[in-house]
């Protein structure tokens, strides 16, 4: 399963995110919540990047099928919309009967 912790701050603004694990929903090279879940993620740390110019910090291990993205920055109204439209990806999966098994999606506030 493909856990995704979204980090936001006291005032709910999205800071960051940490995903680990592959869904398992297929095998290698044919899952599809595993493709889907890394285009939404790995789009929106270089969209961030790119787009935006915002610094960030980004830690990632293929095997382990980890990704964590933090901002080195306060968010802006752009980094913001970036994560939510990713967050919008991910819980549309999570919450898909089809697809709930495979990945889950948590908050945390730091």
């Amino acid at each position: 399963m493909t856990h995704v912790t979204i980090y936001r701050n006291r005032n709910k603004e999205c800071i960051g995110f940490h995903t680990i694990g592959h869904a398992d929903y297929a095998e290698a090279g044919e899952d599809i919540v595993c493709a889907a879940a890394s285009v939404l993620i790995i789009n929106t740390c270089n969209a961030i990047e790119k787009l935006t110019g915002t610094p960030i910090s980004l830690i990632t291990d293929e095997e382990e099928g980890l990704i964590e993205c933090r901002l080195r920055d306060n968010p802006s109204e752009q980094t913001e919309l970036l994560f939510s439209a990713m967050i919008l990806g991910i819980e549309s999966m999570a919450e898909n009967e089809d697809y709930e098994d495979y990945i889950q999606l948590l908050y945390e506030e730091v």
